[in-house]
């Protein structure tokens, strides 16, 4: 789907996808299930984009998260959650694991994808153009675990919350593009 060159990425027809306009349709990830999942089956919809972990300090905001699915993913809301393992191994588990402790712990019920890379050479395409879009207080590294990135309805990257900034903090900020 994408090469890497020193540019960046480029879809099949040569297009640096860091310069298109609704690049984050491009991208597609595997869900915990492992099916792949295109972004651009959320065209239309407000996202957040969040790395997490089940075995970190802000591991309670999954409930917020799930709280902010059900109130508003009826008006479009879509989350989707990426755990990664790169911050003090708080997500050493396997998918089933992961699965499992989503459910039972927060009753998680909004799209969890694979363990993922943010950071590094090994960085899941979609979280270096988020990075890109927003770099943040690092300049383009995620800090930590529950970093979450909001796309509008048009697929544009709008806002970046850090991991300090509980769902519920998000939620006027939602609610302008929802």
């Amino acid at each position: 789907m994408f090469t890497l060159d020193p540019e960046g990425y480029h879809n099949l027809s040569g297009s640096n996808i860091f310069n298109m306009e609704n690049a984050f349709y491009s991208f597609k990830a595997t869900t915990l299930q492992g099916k792949e999942k295109s972004m651009a089956d959320y065209k239309g919809k407000v996202v957040v984009i969040v790395n997490t972990a089940s075995k970190c300090g802000f591991t309670p905001q999954y409930a917020g998260l799930e709280e902010l699915n059900r109130k508003y993913r009826d008006k479009g809301l879509v989350i989707c959650g990426f755990p990664c393992n790169q911050f003090g191994r708080q997500e050493p588990g396997d998918s089933k694991e992961i699965s499992e402790g989503c459910l039972i712990n927060y009753g998680v019920s909004f799209q969890m994808f694979e363990k993922t890379e943010v950071n590094g050479k090994d960085a899941h395409p979609l979280f270096i153009y988020l990075k890109r879009q927003l770099p943040g207080f690092l300049g383009g590294r995620i800090k930590w675990n529950f970093t979450k990135f909001v796309i509008d309805r048009d697929g544009k990257a709008v806002n970046r919350f850090s991991s300090l900034t509980s769902p519920e903090q998000m939620e006027k900020t939602l609610l302008k593009l929802l």
